[in-house]
Order: C-alpha cells, then sequence, then structure tokens
C-alpha cells in the first residue's frame, strides 16, 4: 500500500474550530438567477423556515404540445456532507440542463451540512423535501405538468448517499410514487479499505485522507466508517430502513474506474441485487470522482444514460 501523504485539511481547505463548526476556506461560485435566455424556469420555495432548508424548482420553458406530463427528480447535490449548496453554480447548471434534455421537473434540495448538524439531519431534510411534494396543491403552485407517478430520487457522491437513505426511509407516499433511484458515483466508506481506495490512496481529486475526514466530520459522534451511514453492508435487517433495501424497484448505479469509490459502488451494486432490486450499473473505463462537473462531453454522457434509465423505468 502506498502511504497516504495528503493533509486533508489543507486538501479540504477547513479549519474546525473548538464549537465544533467549520471554517470553510474553499468557495464556491453560486448562481442565483437564470438568465434571460435560459432554457428553463427556477423557483425558489422554502422546506423548513426552522432548519433553513429550502428547494429549487427547475422546469422546461418549451415543451411540444404534446409531451406528457414531466417525470419528476429530486436531486441531492455532493460535496462530502460538508460543502456545497443547491445554489452552487456547479449544481445549479447540471439540475437547469437535465431539466431541459430529459425533460424533467428537478427538485434540488438545500439540506443541513456537517460538522454542524452532523448525520442524520441530511437524511431528515431528504425525506421532507419527498413528503412536502406529497402536497399537490403547493407542488401545483411551484410548478405545473408533473407526474406524480414517476418520481426518481438522484444524487451524486454524498448525494447519492442521501438518495440512497432517503429511498430506504421513504415509506409508502402517495399519490407520490418513487419508481427508480439513480446513485451517480455515490459515496461510502468502511473500515477495512478496498483495493481501489489503496490503489489511489493519494488521488488527487478524492484522497482516502479525505475522505476519511469527511466521514469523520459527518458521522454521529463516537461513530465509525463501519456504521451503517457510511457502510451500507452493516445494515441492521431488522430495521424498517434495512428492510426497505429489497422494496427498492429499480437503481441505477453510475461512476468511473478511476474513481477511488468504484469497489465500494461495486459491492453496493451486489448487495442490491441480492436483495432483489433491479439494477442498472453503468461503470466506464479511467475517469475520475466528478469527472462530469468538469467535462461537459461526459455530463452529456450521464444525462443519456439517466434519460434511458427514466423512459426504461417509466414503461416498466
Amino acid at each position: 500500500m502506498a502511504e497516504c501523504n495528503v493533509d486533508p485539511y489543507e486538501f479540504l481547505q477547513i479549519e474546525v474550530n473548538p464549537d465544533g463548526t467549520l471554517t470553510r476556506h474553499r468557495h464556491f461560485p453560486t448562481a442565483d438567477e437564470e438568465p434571460p435566455d435560459s432554457a428553463v424556469f427556477t423557483k425558489d420555495v422554502p422546506l423548513s423556515s426552522t432548519k433553513n432548508t429550502w428547494l429549487r424548482i427547475y422546469r422546461p420553458k418549451q415543451l411540444p404540445p404534446s409531451t406528457p406530463k414531466l417525470p419528476i427528480i429530486i436531486y441531492y447535490h455532493g460535496g462530502g456532507f460538508i460543502f456545497v449548496s443547491a445554489s452552487c453554480s456547479i449544481a445549479h447548471n447540471f439540475c437547469s440542463k437535465m431539466s431541459a434534455q430529459l425533460p424533467a421537473v428537478v427538485v434540488s434540495v438545500e439540506y443541513r451540512l456537517a460538522p454542524e448538524h452532523r448525520l442524520p439531519a441530511a437524511y431528515e431534510d431528504a425525506v421532507e423535501a419527498i413528503h412536502w411534494l406529497k402536497n399537490e396543491s403547493q407542488l401545483q403552485a411551484a410548478v405545473a405538468d408533473h407526474d406524480l407517478s414517476r418520481c426518481f430520487l438522484m444524487g451524486d457522491s454524498a448525494g447519492g448517499n442521501i438518495a440512497y437513505h432517503a429511498g430506504l426511509r421513504a415509506t409508502k407516499t402517495e399519490p407520490l410514487k418513487i419508481v427508480g433511484v439513480i446513485l451517480h458515483e455515490p459515496f461510502f466508506g468502511g473500515l477495512e479499505r478496498t483495493g481501489s481506495e489503496l490503489r489511489l490512496v493519494n488521488d488527487q481529486v478524492l484522497p482516502l485522507s479525505g475522505t476519511d475526514l469527511c466521514w469523520e466530520l459527518s458521522l454521529p459522534h463516537g461513530s465509525n466508517r463501519d456504521h451503517w451511514y457510511c457502510n451500507p453492508m452493516m445494515v441492521d435487517e431488522n430495521t424498517e430502513e434495512g428492510r426497505g433495501v429489497g422494496l427498492f424497484g429499480r437503481c441505477l448505479v453510475t461512476g468511473w474506474e478511476g474513481d477511488p469509490l468504484i469497489d465500494r459502488q461495486r459491492i453496493l451494486v451486489k448487495m442490491l441485487e441480492g436483495k432483489g432490486v433491479d439494477v442498472v450499473a453503468r461503470f466506464r473505463e479511467g475517469g475520475s470522482h466528478g469527472r462530469e462537473a468538469f467535462d461537459p462531453n461526459e455530463a452529456q454522457v450521464l444525462l443519456t444514460v439517466i434519460s434511458d434509465f427514466i423512459v426504461s423505468s417509466s414503461s416498466s
């Protein structure tokens, strides 16, 4: 094993304060308004005023007259549980393109970040967003032409972890019907190192020391990386969440061979398949964690894969 020589605090550009909060020196550009020539409308609506959580809703401006009602994608952004916002330009631009091209109504969730709000806070916010969508009049006031019978949960990286756990926690939510879960390069871990983690221990995008620190700051106090929030292999089959794995419906898992998390993602796919879940796995050669955020061509490939999954899930 190569020695991990990346200082995680310097890599993540953070300082942990005595009160347990973070000083974040890494700042991400935000997008608060769509330009006039944008292909989508956006609308921000509050989710919980006490928690300071909210939703950003995207809807295409122009659709052919014969277009059926649009599927709904509830989207959870990445950022290691400790960074980024639904208003971050990377998340905003991706959701905008996804809404316009699929087409779909996209509901991006501003959830609480760790360590100020450790897990399961983000999961609770994720489920609260699902329940918000159950209120037909509330949703109708925000966006029309949606199809509550075709709802998908989606997240990338830490957002993929959140989408997974939200899917386990979401009970029957009629008239809302979750027909699929989309996990793009989902963020999971564990105490025992995988081959890809050891091989890419000093990865420039996602070094092992950085992922360890994200988990240290995000998991409940006193937990290690074998907590089932981090390691889904440790789920208690006797809990509601544990029993929920087999009720997942269809699931799309995507990732890159050049991502240190790839082995975790393959293990997740095998576990889900063993529970009877209809899994579509799309793992590509090379690449890196977060490749689509910086490569428009790869982002377009991902959108095509997502579109195919939504169409096939809607017709199955």
